[in-house]
């Protein structure tokens, strides 16, 4: 049978396919559709060993809910400005009026070293090269337009700025701005607006870091091991300018590096940074990393009860509910100190609470 288009993005790859090889997707990712295609041998770049190169072609997810801030209109204006600049990453072109990006042929890190396990030391190193690329990037040698609000872009080095800013975002656009369907389950788990004020607190004290370009998502799934083995970085699209220890503690966090590993980045980020780009190491990358696991905790309450109202109803999301309690119950752990929360729910609180929000959201048939 042949591959049929069921979606605006599925139509535009099968024209852009031209009857190649069968279309591969959609690929599985939050932010966009995305469809591996092949193009004409004319077009685009040669592959690497004389193999067939293939494209991503995607587009944005109607009605998003973004957990993050957003700085730059698209992933592909970010990866235009870095060409040249940072080598570990896909290469773009345009055709028929459409940019994509080359598709790249191995394993996600994550697929190879799962989380909690020692990733190479080669491997880290060459994430490593891309921080150092990025380190150099500083934020008047890039012309790509912010789209963020103007009280968004803090002076360069205000670090305590900046991260004041990324707490204002998770209060207003996260938080509150989803309290009609979540704020009881947020009261209920013992999540309430005085914990950005904690958040605030500690923000104030940062020192000053002069701003490079940051990716923002440094993660397993987002780092890809080609066939010769060498790591590629992915998803650009909350690429932002700041603090340049903000993307340490977002990679650490995202990580779960082996708790041995984990010193050993932080040694090899501190030498990469530099003394000036690394000032205050020690004393920030903690606050860094709480904002980091507080983020996580509005996050993942929202991401969990849509999990479970996700699919046939009430039925379906009890089946889930054990488990994802038990690690919604973690997050809120991890997440305890730097919101301020004196006694964290046990993991059946937890599930109790998942399950009242079900039951009013979907009433039992």
């Amino acid at each position: 049978m042949a591959w049929e288009a069921t979606s605006a993005a599925g139509r535009t790859a099968a024209a852009l396919n031209r009857g190649g090889p069968k279309i591969e997707g959609p690929l599985k990712g939050y932010h966009h559709e995305t469809y591996v295609i092949s193009l004409d041998a004319t077009v685009g770049v040669p592959g690497a060993c004389g193999e067939a190169v293939r494209w991503k072609c995607r587009e944005p997810r109607e009605g998003l809910f973004w957990f993050d801030r957003r700085c730059f209109a698209s992933e592909e204006v970010v990866v235009e400005a870095l060409n040249g600049r940072v080598a570990r990453i896909p290469e773009l072109i345009e055709t028929g009026g459409v940019r994509l990006q080359r598709f790249i042929e191995g394993t996600t890190l994550g697929s190879r070293y799962g989380a909690g396990s020692a990733v190479p030391e080669r491997l880290v190193r060459q994430v490593l090269e891309v921080v150092g690329e990025l380190a150099r990037i500083r934020p008047a040698t890039v012309t790509v337009k912010c789209v963020c609000a103007p009280e968004d872009r803090v002076p360069d080095g205000d670090s305590a700025g900046f991260l004041t800013r990324l707490v204002h975002f998770t209060e207003t656009q996260v938080y509150r701005a989803r309290q009609d369907e979540y704020g009881a389950l947020f009261a209920a788990l013992g999540v309430h607006e005085v914990a950005f004020k904690y958040l605030r607190e500690r923000a104030a004290d940062l020192r000053e870091r002069p701003f490079t370009l940051l990716h923002a998502d440094l993660h397993r799934e987002n780092l890809i091991l080609d066939r010769s083995g060498e790591l590629w970085v992915i998803d650009w699209e909350l690429a932002m300018f700041g603090d340049p220890l903000y993307d340490l503690a977002t990679h650490l966090h995202l990580m779960d590096y082996p708790r041995s590993q984990r010193r050993r980045v932080v040694e090899l980020w501190r030498g990469t940074l530099g003394r000036t780009g690394a000032r205050g190491l020690d004393e920030d990358l903690p606050v860094l990393l709480g904002y980091k696991r507080a983020q996580s905790v509005f996050t993942d309450v929202i991401r969990s009860a849509l999990t479970l109202a996700d699919g046939a109803g009430a039925r379906a999301g009890a089946a889930r509910l054990p488990e994802v309690a038990r690690k919604l119950h973690g997050v809120l752990v991890r997440g305890a100190g730097p919101l301020g929360i004196h006694s964290v729910p046990s993991a059946r609180a937890v599930g109790t609470a998942l399950r009242t929000w079900l039951s009013r959201r979907t009433p039992p048939r």
